[in-house]
């Protein structure tokens, strides 16, 4: 795993720091993203977002990650210190080209798991090793994370890193995505509040809750 040096990046949820990782000589180049001074801090706000390319750069309704990206760096931007690893794992590791072809199954009656399924792969094929890599060299000591993906959770705390709290993303479902975000509570154990599911604008307000 190498570094590269930080750079200031100011942006419209305010200013944070930069900083590349490869994760292999010629293999992936991933981002972290920094606000404050978390080295050898507790419980600092942490959000691990894979890459949604649809979602992230061209705003599509069909998922939930642009929204969870932008609430994850207003609330990492209103503590003293926090940070966002964005990995390079389009499609929940499927890759562009078939996350496309999942799209397509989709639009033919197939849920977001299913559709998987039917091009071969498991539910989710991400790995947050890296991430883990990650904090230890950053010297986090332990996070708050910004997930509603329980499996985030236990794969921090299995590579040694505490998780002290969990801070929910609740995203309000459009009607594009309604049945996707239904499937992922269903079917993948994401973690949401009971919501409506009948706005159709995205948006919503996280609350703190404390791990048991």
């Amino acid at each position: 795993m190498k570094f590269s040096e930080r750079a200031s990046l100011p942006t419209r949820f305010g200013k944070f720091r930069v900083q590349a990782v490869q994760e292999a000589p010629g293999g992936k180049d991933h981002l972290v993203i920094l606000h404050g001074e978390g080295e050898g801090k507790r419980d600092i706000p942490v959000r691990i977002h894979s890459e949604c390319l649809t979602g992230d750069v061209m705003g599509s309704l069909r998922c939930d990650c642009r929204d969870q990206l932008e609430r994850a760096l207003h609330l990492i931007q209103e503590d003293d210190a926090g940070l966002l690893i964005y990995l390079r794992q389009e499609g929940r590791g499927i890759g562009l080209m078939n996350k496309i072809q999942a799209y397509f199954l989709q639009e033919r009656g197939y849920d977001t798991v299913e559709a998987n399924h039917r091009l071969g792969f498991e539910n989710d094929l991400r790995n947050y090793d890296l991430a883990v890599q990650i904090l230890r060299a950053l010297d986090v000591k332990s996070v708050a994370l910004i997930t509603n993906n329980p499996e985030k959770i236990e794969s921090l705390e299995r590579g040694g890193i505490p998780v002290t709290r969990r801070i929910p993303l609740v995203i309000t479902p459009n009607r594009f995505n309604e049945e996707y975000l239904k499937t992922k509570q269903s079917k993948l154990g994401h973690l949401f509040h009971e919501e409506s599911f009948e706005e159709d604008v995205p948006g919503g307000a996280p609350q703190e809750r404390r791990k048991p």
